[in-house]
C-alpha cells in the first residue's frame, strides 16, 4: 500500500473538511433573496422531447414556472441546443433539488 497524501486518512477522506462540520448556510450568508427568479442554463442533445423534458422537471420544483420563458440556442454545429429556463427559487435547497434533478436527467448534459 502506497503512501497517504497529506491531509487524508486511510479512507482517502481530508477529516477536516468534512461535509458535516460546516455549518450550514442561513439566510443572511445567502447571495439571494428568496423568492427571487432564477436563471438556469441546460445544454443537451437537439432530440425530440428534450425541450419538454427540461421544462416537466422544472415545473415539479416550480409549479408556477412558465414554459413561455424559455430562451433557446443551437450549438455552432447545430447538434446540441441550450435552453435557458427562469425559476421562482424559494430556497437554496430547492435549487439545490432542481440543479441534481436536471443534472442526473439521461437527456441531460450540462447544467449551469
Amino acid at each position: 500500500m502506497g503512501a497517504l497524501a497529506a491531509g487524508t486518512n486511510a479512507q482517502g477522506d481530508n477529516p477536516g473538511m468534512s461535509a458535516s462540520s460546516q455549518p450550514p448556510l442561513n439566510r443572511a450568508d445567502s447571495l439571494i433573496d428568496y423568492p427571487s427568479l432564477f436563471p438556469i442554463k441546460v445544454m443537451g442533445l437537439k432530440v425530440e422531447g428534450f425541450i419538454e423534458a427540461v421544462t416537466e422537471v422544472a415545473l415539479r420544483f416550480d409549479p408556477g414556472f412558465d414554459p413561455a420563458g424559455i430562451e433557446l440556442r443551437d450549438s455552432s454545429s447545430g447538434k446540441y441546443l441550450g435552453i435557458t429556463l427562469v425559476v421562482t427559487a424559494t430556497s437554496r435547497q430547492q435549487l439545490d433539488d432542481l440543479y441534481r434533478a436536471l443534472s442526473s436527467h439521461p437527456m441531460v448534459k450540462v447544467v449551469l
